[in-house]
């Protein structure tokens, strides 16, 4: 493999995608994930070299290299297979370099939108070479095809967050149908929710392999199951309800989704009926307690809290300490050491949630490996500053989060506080009564109080509407973490 027929694509392709990252502010990110050297390539396959084995499996799993792949697509037609090799020297016309990386690159990567292949490794005999080919798998799957291998009980880094739930899922994986059935594990988005979902589905598959008829699906892809079966008529319909219903385990994530879809919401209720009459394990997610849930029948929200229901708070100082030592521990790299005073930094200041701490640390490692350098709580500062709390959330306090919410969009706190019912000033004030119970973990009584004497089922409709509306559009979002770091960042 010596000839170069792909390279002018290649190029090509990395100019066009270097110039997307250019336009959204985000080069150094690209600086980062991109970095890889066209080697040679056949009529099939390009082989590429990348500083480390760390890096090329982050380049793959978040869809960098699919990127890539994509763009020669287009130009050439066809799918081209990407290799790698591990290089040293990578001498790639968009090689990072200490006075491009600058410190203030976002924390997370921000994902290509092309889907992301599996992919199949192998291992040539050489200890200096790894070359891993980016195709399709098509070997037997080694467990459950539907379920995360990392998702696993072991995995699972438990605190005072977490360590009733992580039992009860335990106990529930060992005596699937006999106990806490069905089992709803609730709370913010990265705190472990589908984890804990799926440990329980790869658990029992792994005592009973496929003999365990289990099926781990999102509550908005059984809601398009179910439109396409009902648009194709009865046959469909009839298939659709005997793949649901005669389950032995059923992980259903994120069941806020269903909010308003009552034909959907029906068919759940009759599936549940048809699993609970057969002794089938059931296990649901949510983002809220069902208590709270709008849109919904009540009769499927009694059945979905009969059995035990689970709540995850964010992570405790402690256990986030844990959990940044578990995931280097998984990762098993070769890095410079991390310190344990940048362990700590990390822990102390991201306060959220598992998927932000993981954000981070994914930063933190691309630079040591590109670098060399060590991680030490000096640089760490610099690399993280966006990234963390710049003051604690302890002195959060309802008033500033109004002050700072009215000043960003031009009006009174007063408006904020008042009865005024005009978009101008009801969405700032929804999006306040979010933030600060984001931030502060105020209570929705507490917040009716300081928001002009409110009931507190107003408060929970101002913060799930934010909550909901965050999810669907991006540039909303982009709003409230920007309103996040100014309220972070206020001084009095």
């Amino acid at each position: 493999m010596s000839e170069q027929n792909y390279k002018d694509f290649w190029d090509e392709a990395l100019k066009e995608i270097h110039q997307d990252y250019i336009n959204k502010g985000q080069e150094n990110e690209f600086l980062i994930w991109f970095n890889m050297e066209y080697l040679e390539d056949n009529l099939t396959e390009i082989k590429v070299g990348v500083p480390s084995d760390f890096m090329w499996s982050r380049m793959v799993s978040m869809g960098y290299v699919s990127a890539i792949q994509s763009k020669i697509a287009q130009f050439t037609g066809r799918t081209i297979n990407i290799v790698y090799t591990v290089k040293n020297n990578v001498q790639s016309p968009y090689s990072p370099s200490e006075n491009k990386i600058q410190q203030n690159t976002p924390a997370a990567p921000v994902q290509a939108q092309e889907p992301v292949p599996q992919f199949t490794t192998s291992t040539s005999t050489s200890t200096s070479e790894v070359t891993e080919s980016f195709t399709p798998q098509s070997s037997a799957p080694k467990q459950h095809p539907k379920l995360k291998e990392d998702y696993t009980f072991e995995k699972f880094v438990t605190g005072e967050n977490s360590d009733f739930a992580y039992n009860v899922s335990l106990a529930v994986a060992k005596n699937p149908g006999k106990a806490y059935n069905p089992l709803l594990i609730y709370g913010g988005v990265g705190l472990g929710k589908t984890h804990l979902m799926q440990s329980i589905g790869n658990y029992i598959y792994a005592q009973k392999g496929e003999s365990a008829k289990i099926c781990y699906i999102t509550a908005e892809n059984f809601t398009n199951e179910f439109i396409l079966a009902t648009q194709e008529g009865p046959s469909s319909i009839t298939r659709f309800k005997n793949k649901y219903r005669k389950l032995d385990v059923l992980l259903l994530d994120d069941i806020h989704f269903f909010k308003d879809k009552l034909g959907t919401q029906e068919e759940v209720f009759y599936t549940f009926e048809a699993l609970e009459m057969m002794k089938a394990q059931m296990v649901f997610t949510c983002d809220r307690p069902v208590s709270e849930l709008k849109g919904f029948s009540e009769r499927l929200k009694s059945r979905c809290s009969k059995g035990m229901c689970l709540d995850l708070q964010p992570p405790n100082y402690e256990t986030r300490c844990a959990i940044i030592q578990k995931k280097l521990s998984n990762m098993n790299k070769t890095i410079p050491q991390i310190d344990i005073d940048a362990v700590s930094y990390i822990a102390e200041n991201v306060q959220t949630n598992v998927r932000d701490l993981e954000a981070c640390l994914t930063k933190v490692l691309a630079f040591t490996e590109i670098t060399g350098k060590p991680i030490t709580l000096s640089n760490l500062q610099n690399l993280l500053r966006d990234q963390v709390s710049q003051v604690s959330t302890e002195n959060i306090t309802i008033d500033i989060v109004q002050k700072v919410v009215a000043d960003y969009y031009n009006i009174s706190v007063s408006d904020i506080k008042g009865k005024k019912r005009n978009n101008r000033v009801i969405v700032p004030r929804q999006i306040a009564i979010y933030i600060a119970r984001q931030l502060g973990g105020f209570s929705y009584p507490q917040l009716g109080d300081d928001f002009g004497g409110r009931d507190h089922t107003t408060i929970m409709h101002s913060y799930n509407q934010v909550e909901d509306k965050i999810k669907t559009d991006s540039n909303f979002d982009s709003h409230i973490q920007t309103i996040i770091k100014l309220v972070k960042e206020y001084k009095k």
